[in-house]
């Protein structure tokens, strides 16, 4: 029930940022969430025994997403990193440093890199960012319910216990779907069903393998929530996994389409 009610209230908000939102609001709310999923990946490094800094990381987070135009700027995440560690004194040996360094700058980049992207998704058209949240949001809601009923064989029992194949391929034909009858409902212009089906189970993919990479860095450190934001859900990183590989997939896929060129 808590999942439910949680749903009920995050959905129309964000329906009401991606479609009513001005680009400042939406760009300010993808900074906002892309900050509370680096601090809970920030929390994972923690729990790994990884020393790292909050308010570096936040602020280098923060630069990619407001940052005007700029691609993966993970070069300047980088310096911003090193150049923080200088002023740590508590990490005595080079081997400390560096964990801290790698850990940042992978935090960064994984948490708030795919909001950089969306935020050009938004650009483009606010369909295109509804898109993979819809995708998202049906194949993890297929998955769950079909892999409760009629799971039988584990997807990643080492990594997500609870993920099957049957929930696996429900979530890809019906996630793809529902993506895919999206864009052909609302851009029947701008692409083909076939296309519309390719980026569907592109989409699709990609999310479930942003859950399961986010699934092994909370099994590497014994822990089933990111956090406990979302009553039902767990933490925002559980919820936007799926998110931080879609986005930039859809991304490139429409620049290797040459339906848009990279940058823009």
């Amino acid at each position: 029930m808590k999942r439910v009610l949680t749903a009920l209230v995050l959905i129309p908000a964000v329906l009401w940022v991606v479609f009513q939102g001005t680009p400042l609001a939406v760009q300010l709310a993808l900074t906002v969430v892309a900050l509370l999923c680096l601090h809970e990946c920030l929390g994972i490094a923690r729990a790994a025994g990884i020393t790292v800094s909050t308010p570096v990381s936040h602020a280098a987070g923060a630069a990619m997403i407001l940052a005007p135009a700029l691609p993966y700027p993970a070069f300047l995440v980088g310096f911003a990193v090193l150049a923080m560690l200088l002023s740590l004194n508590r990490l005595h040996t080079s081997g400390g440093a560096f964990a801290s360094a790698s850990a940042m700058l992978f935090a960064v980049v994984y948490a708030c890199g795919p909001f950089a992207v969306a935020r050009q998704l938004h650009t483009l058209s606010p369909h295109w960012l509804f898109f993979p949240l819809l995708v998202n949001w049906v194949g993890d809601s297929s998955a769950m319910y079909v892999g409760k009923a009629f799971g039988r064989r584990k997807l990643a029992p080492t990594i997500s216990p609870n993920k099957t194949w049957e929930g696996t391929i429900a979530s890809l034909v019906l996630g793809a779907a529902a993506g895919a009858g999206y864009l052909l409902y609302f851009l029947p212009d701008l692409v083909s069903p076939v296309f519309a089906i390719v980026l569907a189970v592109l989409v699709n993919v990609a999310g479930q393998l942003g859950d399961l990479a986010e699934s092994a860095l909370k099994r590497g450190v014994d822990m089933k929530d990111s956090g406990s934001l979302l009553p039902g859900h767990g933490g925002l990183l559980d919820r936007m996994d799926g998110a931080l590989f879609s986005f930039p997939t859809l991304y490139w896929a429409l620049v290797a389409s040459g339906w848009i060129v990279a940058g823009l």
